[in-house]
Parts: structure tokens; sequence; C-alpha cells
């Protein structure tokens, strides 16, 4: 079965013979749209947009609905609509081979190909058949969707492409010169302004020895343009008449099409999927914006693709537009010189250039003068169907229908892949070093700031440039030289930041600043207690990329952070605004650590823990102690107490230790890593001398396990501390007396009223400690240690997941199991060397 859309809507089945669509209208238009991505899912609100226009009446996803329900009972067997949470997809057998549409678009593309490697022969051939697929006007039937049109454009556009690459090829194979001239005539009737079709009439007239006629076409394309669009021939067209006057027969050139676009400097390095999704995007909508922060790469990714793309291709630069002086007129100046359209400043020349012809325009640059460019761009797209545009900004164009592709950091390997190519061309031989992926990660892996790292490599080691980066000043001073020849504003990641930076509004800046006080992004929430904006002006900064909004959470990069850092004033009480929230945000995570939401609360944390630890830096001693006190039993079930030893004992030098706190000084004592010394003999002092109940049930179990014990604490009366109380008075009871059956049964009971209560609170760990403990009286341990391995694992307590592997490994041991033993060991080397511990 062959659906065909280049022409009338039929299908044509095994018999040869076309049989018009069945359906109505509106289901012929939606059989249409389908197939047009046939074996692909199209979106909902795409299929909405193209039935039923910008502006779809109430209900209108309902009556898609309702229409692909008739579509599927027309459809012939073995087609089919299936659904899903991303769209609709029309299933056929095989959509290049079943849907003339598509066959034609790799037929020409496999020609064009074959033209360019050299094989005339071959893609003169292929460009034959894709050719002899149309059978009239593409869509012609349903054109009166608002779909249609655009498509109908776009394929016509990539049909005269193949016109244009088949007539090259005949030239070159010496083909049929009458059928060549006849077909190009026909062709040149229709798009008099297609500058290559001309030129190629021209060349087969003078191949044919028709010298005078293919002269006269060259005089009268020039009165054309420049009466159309005030426009001269283009330097490839002229080119052509220079050789007809000189008596030659214009052969074509090897390069075929005039270089319209850039030509890159470099390799291309990365977004392989990015630029795969972009060419997508690019074919299937008529407005893409590629969006993202400064030095992401957008202007080579958008040239990469563009590069790639058959058909015409221009490229405007609005870059040199000064924002101050933009209005539509400068706009506009800058479109017209890309389309090289004299009197630019007008835009119904502009329209005239552009229609009825296929053309993809690269918008460049287009931050500063968002508006201007949407105002114009609309116009554009929707007075010329045969127009496509792909634009590159900090934020989008707003215009309805545009499709966005947000670009953001490489990743890891391919950042570290750009770095050492570029460092390769400064530093010949340079292979690598062992800080790349540290020095990349730090960049945020932005492609001008690893370029700019590189190019460092003439001076400086990658030591030096890895140690440089955390300092927030000397970032900026490192990367401060760039391409001579680029704009000012990539030259230098600092020129980059302050581009972004001077776009936007007072507001903006001030919250952006504010933001800086985050690590690892924050909540809304967060940013509206700390900060106190909305989510308005949160969007208004992820629209611009200053922000990222990913996972219910805003981000900032750490280039833009250390920048927006140091435009926020000393006096700014945003700092101290952030300690708080996150003191009470700890605070009232602590008792629900030890209940059924445990899990809940330690992903929060988990969350939160680069701005926890920035909290420790934030706010006054005292705040601090009572932030560690509150903190410690997440510290501890999540293995962390060696990431924030550093900060902690920083905090401990600010602290003038008080018996007042002195119970969240010992705290912090522990976490700082200390076992002896002045500040573990003053808080062993203050907790000896302490006659009321610990506030942080945690206190005592860490204190004894990590100091030794303390005579007369008394723990609190919730029933979690009374558990706890109940865990330890089972191991002085098997510590303190001589092994026997009562003082077993005793502490099997202890042990058994502990795993009850902490059985009923929901509290993993405790629950876990008990059953190790019960483990160690059990005559069949291996089902109560189970169970805690479980329960430790979901804690990602690794210490307490080795030590108790290890015990296991023993009992298996002992029963004569080498095989489990051997098992157990390996996964708790495993799990050691993963988290850090050292071996055992």
């Amino acid at each position: 079965m062959i659906f065909r859309l280049l022409g009338p809507l039929t299908l044509t089945g095994s018999a040869g013979a076309p049989v018009a669509a069945a359906g109505g209208p509106r289901v012929r238009a939606l059989l249409a749209r389908l197939l047009l991505d046939a074996g692909r899912t199209v979106p909902v609100d795409r299929l909405v947009d193209g039935l039923y226009g910008e502006e779809p009446p109430a209900g209108a996803q309902g009556a898609l609905q309702a229409q692909v329900s008739r579509l599927r009972r027309v459809l012939p067997p073995g087609v089919t609509v299936e659904f899903s949470p991303a769209g609709y997809r029309l299933a056929v057998g095989d959509p290049a081979a079943d849907v003339d549409a598509l066959r034609f678009e790799a037929l020409a593309g496999e020609g064009a190909r074959a033209g360019a490697a050299g094989d005339p022969v071959r893609a003169a051939g292929l460009l034959r058949e894709a050719l002899g697929l149309w059978r009239g006007p593409a869509l012609a039937d349903v054109r009166d969707a608002p779909f249609a049109a655009g498509q109908a454009a776009r394929l016509e556009g990539l049909r005269l492409d193949a016109v244009e690459e088949w007539a090259a090829a005949e030239l070159a194979t010496d083909g049929d010169l009458p059928s060549l001239i006849r077909e190009l005539e026909r062709s040149t009737r229709e798009h008099p302004l297609r500058e290559r079709l001309r030129g190629l009439h021209m060349r087969a007239l003078g191949a044919a020895g028709r010298q005078a006629e293919a002269l006269g076409v060259y005089e009268e394309v020039r009165a054309a343009l420049a009466e159309e669009l005030g426009a001269d021939p283009s330097p490839e067209l002229s080119a052509v008449h220079l050789e007809l006057l000189r008596g030659g027969a214009a052969t074509p050139p090897p390069d075929r099409r005039p270089a319209l676009l850039p030509a890159p400097l470099t390799d291309f390095v990365g977004r392989e999927r990015e630029r795969e999704r972009l060419a997508s995007l690019v074919t299937a909508a008529r407005l893409v914006t590629l969006v993202g922060p400064g030095g992401a790469g957008k202007t080579r990714l958008a040239l990469e693709v563009g590069a790639g793309l058959p058909g015409e291709v221009r490229f405007v630069d609005l870059g040199a537009v000064r924002a101050s002086a933009a209005g539509p007129g400068e706009v506009t100046e800058a479109f017209a010189a890309a389309l090289g359209v004299r009197g630019g400043g007008d835009e119904a020349r502009l329209v005239t250039a552009l229609a009825g012809r296929p053309v993809l325009l690269i918008v460049d640059n287009c931050e500063h003068v968002v508006d201007e460019t949407a105002v114009l761009v609309r116009r554009l797209l929707v007075d010329c169907p045969g127009l496509r545009v792909l634009a590159t900004s900090r934020e989008a164009l707003g215009i309805t229908g545009e499709s966005l592709l947000p670009l953001g950091a490489l990743t890891p390997e391919a950042a570290e892949e750009l770095f050492v190519r570029r460092a390769a061309a400064v530093r010949p031989g340079f292979t690598g070093h062992a800080r790349v992926a540290e020095l990349c990660a730090g960049l945020d892996g932005l492609p001008l700031a690893v370029e700019l790292a590189a190019a460092r490599l003439r001076s400086l080691s990658v030591d030096e440039l890895a140690d440089g980066l955390g300092e927030r000043l000397e970032r900026f001073e490192l990367l401060s030289r760039g391409d001579r020849t680029a704009p000012e504003r990539h030259r230098t990641l600092r020129a980059v930041v302050e581009w972004s930076w001077s776009l936007l509004e007072p507001g903006e800046r001030e919250l952006a600043a504010r933001f800086s006080v985050f690590r690892g992004g924050a909540t809304a929430e967060a940013v509206a207690r700390v900060c106190g904006a909305g989510t308005g002006p949160l969007a208004s900064l992820v629209e611009k990329s200053l922000l990222e909004a990913r996972d219910g959470r805003y981000r900032m990069l750490e280039t833009i952070r250390a920048y927006a850092a140091g435009q926020l004033p000393d006096e700014d009480p945003v700092a101290a605004a952030h300690h708080t929230y996150y003191r009470e945000l700890a605070e009232a995570a602590d008792p629900e650590l030890r209940g059924a939401a445990q899990l809940e609360w330690l992903a929060r944390l988990d969350a939160e823990d680069a701005n926890l630890r920035a909290a420790l830096r934030g706010g006054g001693p005292e705040d601090g102690l009572r932030l560690v006190a509150a903190l410690t039993p997440y510290w501890w079930l999540r293995g962390l107490r060696g990431r924030v030893a550093a900060p902690v004992a920083e905090l401990l030098d600010r602290v003038v230790p008080a018996a007042e706190l002195g119970e969240e000084y010992a705290l912090c004592v522990l976490a700082a890593g200390l076992r002896e010394g002045a500040h573990v003999e003053r808080a062993g002092g203050f907790l000896a001398s302490r006659t009321t109940p610990l506030r942080q049930p945690y206190t005592a179990f860490l204190w004894s396990t990590s100091v030794g014990p303390v005579e007369g604490l008394r723990l609190g009366d919730d029933p979690w501390s009374r558990s706890l109380a109940l865990v330890g008075r089972a191991v002085l009871t098997t510590a303190a007396t001589d092994d026997g059956e009562d003082v077993r049964a005793a502490a099997e009971a202890l042990l058994t009223d502990a795993l009850a209560g902490f059985r009923a609170l929901g509290d993993r760990w405790g629950t876990a400690t008990a059953l190790e403990g019960l483990a160690a009286l059990s005559p069949d341990p291996l089902p109560l240690l189970a169970e805690a391995l479980d329960l430790f694992a979901s804690l990602g307590v690794a210490e307490d997941v080795v030590d108790l592997l290890h015990r296991r490994a023993t009992v298996h041991d002992t029963t004569g199991d080498p095989t489990a033993a051997a098992s157990d060991r390996t996964r708790a080397a495993d799990t050691a060397r993963r988290a850090g511990l050292p071996p055992r």
C-alpha cells in the first residue's frame, strides 16, 4: 500500500490503480498530517494547531479524538493510528517506502549526496526517480488545512532543490539537453528569481550552443532582480554570465552551492543528539529557537545543522545590531543584507524576496532585539509559506507555533574531548590529564569556557587552571584571553556573562545577584523565603537563560553564579536569610528522620546538601551550632561526616564554648572528626555536667560510640529515645555479665521491645540496629541480618552495610558456605570502595 501526498491524496494498492482516500475533508487532512511524520509520534498540540490553526476552538482536543476514531475506521488493513501520552502515531509498514513524500525526500537526499561525492551518473538516476514521484502540487486536495501551506511550500522547495541537483548531474554527464532545457524553462517560469535555477538554465543553453539565448536569460533575471528586490545578480550567476561572454560552455564549478553560511574554523565536537534533534525540528516546524546561556554553542550548532540541510540556507547575524538604536528598520536591514536585498529597511521588499522561495533563515543572537525580531519573523512566516526560521537566542521569541530546543552544558565526555582537542592545537602532543574532568565540570561544560581554558595551556598547566577556578575573581581572569576576531561579547568569559547581565531589567539583576547565595539550586519556596521573589521573576530569569528550571528546582550555572555573586552588595541581608531558611529546614527534618517519613526527608535533604553546607558559613557561631545539631542525624545516616568535617571545623574555630549550647558544641566536635584534645575534653565536661534531658536523641549514642560513654546522661522520654535506651541496656547487659541463658534471654527481651518500638515509629535505622543485635543472639541469624542489610542499604549507610556484610560472611564461614561468604566480602569491598571507606 502506497500513500501519495505529492499530488491529490490517494492510496495505491497491489493492483497499482490509485484510489482516493476515504473520509471527509477533516479526516483526510488528519491522515495527510500523520503521513508526513509516518512512523513518528506527533504531539497532540501540534496536530490541533495543524488542523484548527493558531486559535483552535474550545474542545479541539475532543474533536481531534473524534477525527482519529473516524480515520481508524477507513484505514486499510495493516495501517493503524496508535496513541501514547506523547501523541498519535500512524503505523505503516515502511514509512520511507510506503509514503511517496518520505520516499522522495530519501531519494533526493541520496542523490544530492551522490552528486557531492562525484558520482553524477548515480545522482541523475536517483534524482530522476525522486522527481518522477510527483503527480501535481503537493497536498493538492487538503490545502485548506492550516498546516498544509507550510508543508506544501517545504516539499516544493525540496522539489526545486532536486530539480537543480538533477540538472547539475545531467550537465555533468552530457545528458538529454533538449529535455533538460524544457524542464528548466518550465521551472524558471514558475520561479523567475531563483538564481541557481537560472544559472543552470543558462549553462544548459550554452552547452546546446545557444549562447545568445543564455545571455538573454541573464539580462532578463538581472532586470527582474533589480526591479523586484533592488538587488544585483549573485557572484555565482555573474560568473556563469562571464564564462558565456568568453565563449565557454559555462560548466558548473565543483562546489555547486554557493557558500552562504560562515565557514567553521574548527571541528565540531559533541552535541550529536542535539544536532539530530534540531535537524528533525527544523524539518517539522517552521520556527525553531535554540535557547541557552551565552557560550553554550548555539550559533555553532545552528550552523552545523544548517550546513547539512538541503536547499537554500541564509545566515542573519543580529549581533552587530545595537540594542539602544534598534528599531524595526535596524533588524530589517540585517535581514535584507543577508538576503542580498537593497533598500532593506522596507519589510515589503523582504516579503517579495521570500515569496514562493523555500529558504531557511538562521537568525543569530536575537536576545537583545527580541521584540523587534519577533514582530518581523512573524510577518515573514505569515506572508511567505516557503520560509523556515532557525533562531538562536538567550530567550524565546514568544511567537505562536515556536518550537524551543534548550541547549545547556556538554556531556562530561564531550567537554573533555573538546578540551583535549583544543589544547592539542596550542600545545602539540597534549593527550589529556587526570584533572581535565574536574576542570571541565568546574566550567559547567560550557563550550566557550572550555575552549578559553584550553587556549590558556600556552602558558599555564592544567593543575594551575583547575586550582584557579576555585576563586571567583580568578575564574574570570584566567579565561580573559579569547579569539581577537570574535565579537567582543564572546572574547572572554566575563564578556559573555556581562552581555547577558546587561539585558536584564533592574529587578531581574537584583534577584539574580541574590540567587547567587544558593548552591546546587533551590526550590521556588526557598527563593521566595530567601530572596523575596515570586515565580514570575524566576520565570523571567529562566526565559533569559540565567536560570535553568528542572525537576522542580531552579539552578544557576556556576560561571553565572560567580559573576552574580560579585554584583551582590555586601550589606544585602540575603546570606543571613539563606542561613535561617536552611537551619529551619534542618530543624523541621530532624524529628522526621526518626519516623515513617525518613526516606522522604532524607531525599529532600540530599537535594539541599550543598545549600546546607553553605549555610554553615552564613550565620553566627551559635546559629551554626544549632544547624550542626539538627543535621547530625542526616550526616550520620547518609555517611557524610567526612564531607562536612572541614566546614564544621571552621565553625568550631569561631565558637566561644558555653554550657547553654554544650550539647550542640559536643555534636560539632564529633562532626569535625575530633576524638581527643581540648575541644573533646571541654565538650565531655559539658555533657557530664548536664542535668536536663538531651535535646538531640542521637547525642548519647554518637558520643558513646565515638569517644566513650558519659555517666548520668538523661535521654528524652519520646518513643524513639526509649527504644534506643533499650538497645543500650541490652548492650550493657551482655557486656557486664557472664554469658548465660538468662543473660541472653534478658538482652533478647530488651532488643525485642526496642524492635517493636522502632517498627511502630517506622524508623529504618533503629529497626536495623535492633535486628543486628538480635542476630547476634539468635541461633538462626541469617534472616535477621538480611532484613537489617536491606534497611541499611535503603538508607545508604555504607559503613553499616559493610560491617554487616562482614558479619554475615563470618556466619556463612561457620555454617560451611564459603561461596556465600566470598560473595558478601566482595560486595562489602565494592560498597566500601564506592563510598570511599578504607579497605578491611
